[in-house]
Parts: structure tokens; sequence; C-alpha cells
């Protein structure tokens, strides 16, 4: 079996959060293999953790890759505070004896951003709502990287996950768990310090809010899910995220001071994106009344290369504001009025970059975070084994998988219980136990585990 076809049977997407399938962004040719472990939020101890343990299946895993594509440079770009994490993959790579360079990324938001990194390492900006291979490059995700080995050399379909858990517990904890345990079960394995909690799946800044009890207690593990941050229901970060759009949208209006922090701190604008969530603001009230397309696009359109990594609303704006969701809103009135706007092929990033990047310490201080900074996952991780799990035809970037099996079927782990949408962008969907299907949905199948 070819490279491309182990890969795609065995359902590998980005498990750095965007759940691209990785099959179709490695149907390629590339100079530059850059492997993400800048792990990109705060708090998060997921990829540190798979450097130090897996270093060896990553650097082999890698080197395959960048045969497969070609590459004339193969990189893994991390955070040079991460000493240890660092350590392994080195003697990995020595023990290998690959040629893969290390490279040592300042301590920043959104330094795992991959664009932010494409720009780092290779010096090029990719254009404007672009892809990195429109520059020669292809980033994948130390997690990626870890799945691509075992479906090359065991043929192991994508049914586990690696995930910390961080934040209202005693300490951060690494979990192991199949895909579609409940989070609530990995949070208790975590010991959470609060009866009622708040969590946030994913990092602090991009990571999806879960206020509500019954959306906590429905929340399952996917390919995607990488950290689980727990908190106070009360917290700043939940809290803010509760905020109605007209709320947002009337705040906006009435209170931005138009200082151009949210813009001059914008990553994407550094790189010489046009981004410019101030102008956005200052005109949000006209919005509704401005029918002309050209002017709506002056006044609006930068909008479309908002990336919503979060640091104009998080960080930069003092007066509390939100710009990222009112960038958000207005990409939604764009595909309303079937706007397209033009892009900068050809960007350069400004002169200003490298002294308008956010170091990681203040923004975990600025979102009130710096209780739980400083604390560490060891190198031990809890097994998780569910008594039922849900598994999600939808986990990637898509359409979603179509079910293989029905309800009474015995299915074994590692198995195919979805297949990829036949018409369309889509990926293969295995099994992380062994069990008894006891309910297909639209959205997904029930399984009962067995013991053995």
């Amino acid at each position: 079996m070819e490279f491309l076809e182990k890969i795609q049977q065995a359902g590998v997407v980005g498990a750095g959060g965007a759940g691209f399938p990785t099959h179709v962004k490695l149907k390629a040719r590339a100079r530059w293999l850059i492997l993400n472990a800048a792990e990109c939020e705060p708090l998060i101890e997921t990829d540190k953790f798979l450097c130090r343990n897996f270093a060896d299946r990553i650097v082999a895993a890698a080197a395959v890759t960048a045969a497969h594509l070609g590459a004339e440079h193969t990189v893994i770009a991390i955070k040079g505070k991460y000493e240890a994490e660092i350590r392994a993959l080195q003697a990995a790579i020595d023990a290998a004896g690959q040629s893969i360079e290390i490279c040592k990324m300042s301590t920043f938001y959104p330094a795992g951003d991959e664009q932010t990194m494409v720009q780092w390492v290779t010096g090029r900006s990719v254009p404007e709502r672009g892809l990195p291979l429109d520059v020669e490059a292809v980033v994948d995700n130390v997690g990626t990287m870890l799945t691509i080995y075992d479906a090359i050399t065991e043929g192991s379909g994508v049914s586990m996950k690696y995930l910390s858990v961080v934040g209202e517990v005693p300490h951060p904890v690494m979990i192991h768990a199949p895909i579609g345990t409940p989070i609530t079960q990995c949070i208790a394995a975590a010991k959470p310090l609060l009866k009622e909690y708040a969590v946030i799946v994913g990092g602090p800044m991009m990571g999806k809010v879960l206020a509500d009890p019954q959306q906590i207690q429905q929340a399952v593990v996917t390919k995607t899910t990488g950290n689980l941050l727990v908190l106070p229901r009360d917290h700043y970060l939940i809290t803010r995220a509760g905020r109605p759009m007209e709320r947002l949208a009337l705040q906006a209006k009435t209170a931005c001071i138009q200082c151009r922090m949210c813009t001059d701190l914008c990553p994407r604008f550094q790189i010489g994106h046009d981004v410019q969530p101030h102008l956005v603001m200052r005109n949000l009230y006209r919005e509704q009344q401005t029918e002309n397309s050209e002017e709506w696009v002056r006044a609006f359109g930068s909008a479309a290369n908002c990336c919503s990594c979060g640091i104009c609303e998080m960080f930069a704006c003092p007066m509390g504001l939100s710009p990222r969701k009112v960038n958000e809103y207005i990409k939604g009135r764009m595909r309303e009025r079937g706007i397209q706007v033009p892009r900068n092929q050809h960007p350069e990033a400004r002169d200003s970059l490298n002294l308008r990047r956010v170091p990681t310490e203040r923004l975990i201080a600025r979102l009130d975070l710096s209780r739980y900074d400083g604390l560490h996952a060891s190198d031990d991780c809890l097994e998780i084994h569910p008594d039922r799990i849900f598994v999600p035809f939808s986990q990637h970037i898509g359409k979603p998988a179509q079910p293989v099996c029905k309800v009474g079927d015995t299915v074994q782990k590692g198995q195919l219980v979805a297949a990829a949408a036949a018409d369309g962008l889509s990926a293969n969907i295995h099994c992380g136990v062994h069990g008894v299907v006891t309910e297909l949905t639209d959205g997904g199948i029930w399984i009962a585990a067995k013991e053995g």
C-alpha cells in the first residue's frame, strides 16, 4: 500500500485542531516540511509530552513524509524554552542519522499559527487566505506525525487520543483515551478541584467554551481534542464568551477609541496581510446602511483575512471590546451578500513584526490564568477505559463520514465504523474500544464497551 493510501485508510487528520484530512494535504511537492511543536496556546501540555516520549516515532514519520514531499528542508519548530523536549528530539534525530533541523522559536502567541510559523522559519509570508503550500511549505503538527507513524508502520487507524487536562486540577494530567470518550470521564480522572465547573475544549484563546452542564456532559474526545481547560463557571473567559453579539456590536459602536492596538498587534497584519479591525470597528455603526459593495469592502473587507487568534480582544483592546467576534460577524455578512474580497498574493512582513509579538507570559496574566501557569504534566499518562463511547461522524474539515456498521454489530478496537464520504473531502472513522453498537444517530455511533 502506498504512503498516502495508508494515511487515508487510517483516517489521519490534523491533530493540532483544524482536522484537515492529511492524505489530501500531503498530495503535494514542497521544499519545506515544518513540524509544529510550538504548542501554540497557553497551558497546553500535549505536544510537549509527545516530543519527550515519542521523539523517535515523530522523527521517523517526518523522514518518510519529507521524502514523499521531496522536501529539501525538514524543520521541527519548537519554543526554545522547551529544553527537555529539544534534547529528546535531537537525540532521536542523531540516532536516526536524519538531517532534520530544530528551529528554536521565541515564547510568544501565536507561535503555533502555521502562517506565523512559516514566516519565522522560511522568511516568506503566505498569501492572504492562502496555504503554506503557496510558498512551498507543508506544516504538520507533531501529534499528526505520530498518527502517520502508526498508519505506515502498523496500519493502525486513528482511534485513540492523547490530551492534557489543566486548570482547576491538582496538577496538569496527561490522558490517553479512546475517541468518543466523554470529556467528563477525562476530567474526573484528573481529580477536579471544583464540583461545578466550565470547560474550554482546546486552549484559552481559540478553544470552544462549554459553560452549560448539559453541553459538558454531551461533549466527547475527538481526533482534534488536545486539551481540556477546567475553570470556575464565573471565570472571566467563561462569562465573556457568553456575551451576545448584539451587546458586543453595541459596545463596538459606542466605546471604540480608535487606538489601533487591535490592528498593530494582529499577527496576520504584521506578516503583511490586510487585517484592520480598528477600521471595521469604526464603521460598524453603518454596516446595515451601506449598500454599495465597493464601499462596503473598503470599510469591512479586511475582516476576511482575520484568523480569529483572539489577540485583538483578549490582549490588545484597552476597552475590553471584541474585534474578533465583530470580524466573525462581518465574515458571515460577506457570505450573505456574496462578496469576494481581493487577495494579496505577495504580502511582505512589516518592519515592526518582531516588535509586536505578544509574550505568552503577559498573555497568561491578562487572561487571569497565572495561578495555573508553571505547572507541568509529568510523563505519567492515565489510560481511560470508558464503559460507553459516542463516535462522531464529523471530526474533520469536510463532509461527515458514513456509518458502515449497524445496531447490534460487535466491533473491535481499531475497526472502521464510518467510511469517508465518497463525493468530497472527508476522513475514515475508527473505533477505540471492543464493544457492541447500541445506537446510530445522524451525528454518530453509540458503542457499549466490552471487557477483553
